[in-house]
């Protein structure tokens, strides 16, 4: 019991609180910390190791960082969970550990953005970013997919080489009729070409494995609405996949390429597959053009 009346005593300071309420998320380094809740590294620290002898948390040492987790019993986050709704902040650090949580996923990326630009600067016998996509293609599982805005159908007929069957959806008569005859050039008879618009997709409902936009909802007069439908055609458990730029301030994109949004952020692309009904949804910037205007590629995923 007394163990028990100390912890509580000890989480009924609101900034201990708060750090065990976000140490519950993930694991985080002190100068996360610090960041999240704006105090210095010192009281920090001191919070910390009082939470660590009393067994609440613990820690780790990687380089010079100190990361700590979560140890606290699952019966007292239950209470102080309850309790959080007395302290105003509590919600506040959730806001800014996800943005804390997204600068780390960065770096993360930063990192293999740098790794895959070494990519092919050497010369090694059979390696080429061709050759990995192909490979990849190989291990996608039979589906039926569909290639929402597919423009000439460039990435349809990639998806043809393993999928079941890919319908490319485009709202230009031309595009349709030149990735037909392109698709029947070629031979790929599991692929079909619809004229059809993204906000009403010509695909009966629960009927495509994946859906997949590339480069194509900032044509979308409503994303929402693109969004929508793509849950619509799906399957229970399919999912959706969308490319798109990452917000920019390349106005001359609007008459260059009949843009109608300058791309979308990581939130809007979120909150877009959330609202539409999608879970399990992830965002993240995967490419960054190194050349002006420097656009950013942002990938979304949700599952229906």
């Amino acid at each position: 019991m007394a163990s028990i009346l100390k912890s509580l005593r000890l989480a009924a300071d609101p900034s201990r609180l708060r750090l065990l309420l976000l140490l519950e998320r993930d694991e985080l380094s002190v100068a996360e910390l610090q960041d999240i809740l704006a105090q210095g590294q010192s009281r920090i620290s001191t919070h910390l190791a009082q939470l660590k002898q009393a067994g609440l948390v613990d820690d780790r040492r990687e380089g010079k960082n100190a990361y700590y987790r979560l140890t606290a019993p699952s019966e007292l986050m239950n209470l102080l969970r309850t309790a959080a709704g007395e302290v105003p902040e509590a919600a506040e650090d959730q806001q800014a550990l996800r943005l804390t949580l997204r600068k780390r996923q960065d770096q993360m990326r930063r990192y293999f953005d740098e790794l895959a630009g070494k990519f092919g600067r050497q010369y090694v016998p059979g390696r080429s970013w061709k050759g990995v996509a192909e490979a990849l293609l190989k291990l996608m599982p039979p589906m039926v997919i569909a290639d929402l805005g597919a423009g000439e159908g460039t990435i349809s007929q990639l998806m043809a080489q393993r999928a079941k069957k890919v319908i490319a959806i485009d709202n230009s008569e031309k595009m349709v009729e030149f990735g037909t005859e392109l698709a029947r050039k070629h031979g790929i008879g599991n692929m079909e070409y619809r004229l059809g618009d993204l906000e009403d997709v010509p695909i009966r409902a629960g009927t495509v494995d994946l859906a997949f936009l590339s480069q194509a909802l900032h044509h979308a007069r409503h994303p929402h609405r693109a969004v929508e439908e793509a849950r619509r055609i799906l399957k229970p458990g399919g999912r959706i996949a969308v490319l798109d730029l990452n917000r920019h301030h390349f106005e001359e994109a609007r008459e260059m390429y009949a843009d109608v949004w300058l791309g979308f952020t990581e939130l809007e692309l979120e909150r877009y597959l959330k609202d539409g009904g999608f879970r399990n949804v992830e965002t993240a910037v995967v490419y960054k053009e190194t050349e002006a205007p420097h656009f950013e590629t942002l990938l979304g995923t949700g599952e229906k």
